[in-house]
């Protein structure tokens, strides 16, 4: 019976490609932080090259490998084998560099569909923020950075919303609690009404579960101001068209009785019903234009308006009124004055209702002023402000404060002498709140009244026009 002889380095043989195979998956796990299929794919073609811990040319493979695997990691595409290493290395490296690129291929998948995932979200009409256990943003999309701000993300929502009824039900969502629906409102800078979704989420973060939340908001302004409108219009015009209505109907049954055949009181009473019947017009007139200003007033326009030539139109339109009464008017613009973020009807409209008030209540034979200047900045956004300034009887203190509700007037007799509506000032004021600007009204008793409205203006033309305000032109 034969004896086998078994050489000396058959434990150095046996362990080798298991060594290898443990010193290639460290390696992967090193260059690309996981252990895949992959991995052990290469402890596989490891155990092809046994023994190579056995002698120095196969432990300089092992380092061409090790080498070549972090040059992988480092590398945006695919890199050629090591020349100077062994053909069983090469083998063992071509394996590397495929999985290498398998994994750039993924990888590039995944970065894709992530893009993907991030403009859609930043595409939402509607503002959408995603909350941690701790009620801090993670996320919030364009509409909702647009809406509360930049700098919510990484901080407790109640930093930047404040209102218990929403947190409530966060909280009782972050507590495991089923969806919610919350009702609220912002109330500035133009007040807007918000149906907030709070949504619970599963989200898995490193093997283990942790819950968060979504929360989501539907704009119901509009709908809001839309109930609001129909509402306002029925009770305004119920009340403001009564008088009217009966004066005209008094005029019909004395026209068909008494002043049948009385040419002279026909007259008269036609006259007295051609104006009436002017007011009523004028009030659906104003009240629709307002309803209409009021539905739009949370959304700012964002189109470019040329304010010195609506002023100027705006003169040109009221100048035969004023001649009636031998009223001047004066328009006072400096040149190369900037145009403003705005809806030229709009504005135009506000022009005309400051003039006409302008012209109706100051003094015979006096001037009314229409001023156009820089007026500073309100932060960051530079600001123009247009003045209308009259030369009548001023308003006393009291009356400042509710000039711009509907239908108040100061002396509504007079006001109504004079066809004035009471939804002048109204108008201009939901038009100055559209536009973000705001209206301040100044008045000496006896002296007479100025009105200005401050309103953003193009900031590219504002550093080009400051240096000639200096100088300026009357129309």
């Amino acid at each position: 019976m034969q004896s086998k002889v078994v050489p000396a380095t058959t434990p150095f043989l046996l362990g080798g490609p298991f060594l290898l195979a443990l010193a290639c998956l460290l390696a992967l796990v090193a260059a690309f932080g996981v252990i895949t299929v992959g991995a052990a794919v290469m402890g596989v073609l490891s155990a092809v090259t046994a023994g190579l811990l056995a002698t120095r040319v196969y432990r300089r493979d092992v380092t061409a490998v090790a080498s070549y695997i972090k040059s992988l990691k480092e590398a945006e595409q695919g890199l050629g084998l090591p020349s100077e290493a062994s053909p069983t290395a090469r083998l063992l490296a071509a394996g590397v560099a495929r999985l290498h690129s398998d994994w750039l291929e993924r990888n590039d998948h995944l970065r894709k569909g992530l893009e993907t995932s991030e403009r859609i979200l930043e595409a939402l009409h509607d503002p959408l923020i995603l909350l941690g256990q701790d009620r801090g943003v993670i996320r919030a999309n364009a509409a909702a950075r647009n809406l509360f701000g930049d700098r919510m993300a990484e901080r407790d929502l109640a930093a930047t919303l404040r209102n218990p009824h929403l947190l409530g039900a966060v909280d009782a969502v972050l507590g495991g609690a089923a969806s919610r629906i919350v009702e609220f409102s912002l109330p500035v800078p133009v007040e807007r009404v918000f149906e907030a979704r709070v949504t619970p989420h599963r989200s898995h973060e490193q093997g283990n579960a942790s819950a968060v939340a979504i929360l989501t908001f539907h704009d119901m302004t509009a709908i809001k101001r839309s109930e609001q409108m129909r509402a306002d219009f029925v009770a305004n015009a119920s009340h403001e068209l009564r008088t009217p209505l009966t004066t005209l109907l008094g005029f019909i049954e004395t026209l068909r009785g008494p002043a049948r055949d009385d040419p002279e009181a026909r007259d008269r009473f036609l006259s007295i019903m051609h104006d009436q019947s002017g007011r009523m017009s004028r009030l659906v007139n104003d009240l629709l234009s307002l309803s209409k200003i009021e539905l739009d007033e949370h959304t700012p326009p964002t189109g470019r308006a040329d304010v010195s030539r609506i002023a100027r139109s705006a003169v040109a339109a009221l100048e035969l009124k004023a001649a009636a009464r031998r009223i001047r008017l004066s328009l006072t613009v400096p040149p190369n004055f900037p145009a403003v973020t705005g809806d030229d009807d709009q504005l135009a409209q506000v022009f005309q209702n400051l003039i006409d008030n302008a012209i109706k209540y100051t003094r015979d034979s006096t001037e009314v002023r229409t001023t156009l200047s820089l007026a500073g900045g309100r932060g960051s956004t530079p600001m123009v402000s247009i003045s209308v300034a009259d030369c009548g009887e001023g308003i006393a203190r009291t009356h400042l404060l509710r000039l711009t509700e509907r239908f108040y007037r100061v002396d509504p007799a007079r006001s109504r002498a004079l066809g004035g509506t009471g939804l002048g000032l109204a108008i201009v004021k939901h038009i100055v709140n559209r536009h973000r600007g705001r209206l301040t009204i100044e008045s000496d008793v006896g002296k007479g009244s100025t009105f200005t409205v401050f309103l953003p203006a193009a900031a590219d033309e504002v550093n080009a026009t400051a240096p000639k305000q200096a100088g300026g032109n009357a129309a």
